[in-house]
């Protein structure tokens, strides 16, 4: 047991310290663990996933922009194009609809579970 920091390349707790509780709080005090709500970290995860949604939304737009520039006349090519650009449109709409709802649910929470 002696040996198995030194074998992960771990560090022991300091002298004085029984178990590294004392080390545990402050590490935990830092990161502000302690202090986070769960309706915080919902509407953080909520937010990353919609912001993940938007840049595959650019994504979707550019491509249909590509095929459109590329499609040399054909009109089958941008007809094509043309309604995957309204549908990426329709689901920018989505998601700042979506953004907006879950930030006006979880304002709410949070301020709800406040008191």
């Amino acid at each position: 047991m002696a040996l198995l920091p030194g074998a992960v390349l771990a560090e022991d707790a300091p002298k004085g310290l029984v178990g590294g509780q004392a080390l545990v709080g402050k590490i935990g005090d830092q990161a502000q663990l302690s202090q986070t709500e769960l309706p915080v970290i919902v509407g953080n995860i909520i937010n990353v996933l919609l912001g993940f949604l938007g840049i595959v939304l650019l994504g979707y737009l550019l491509y249909a922009g590509f095929l459109w520039m590329t499609a040399g006349g054909d009109e089958e090519n941008v007809k094509k194009a043309k309604d995957m650009i309204k549908n990426a449109i329709i689901g920018l709409v989505i998601i700042v609809a979506a953004f907006a709802i879950s930030s006006f649910v979880l304002q709410a929470l949070v301020t709800a579970t406040a008191s």
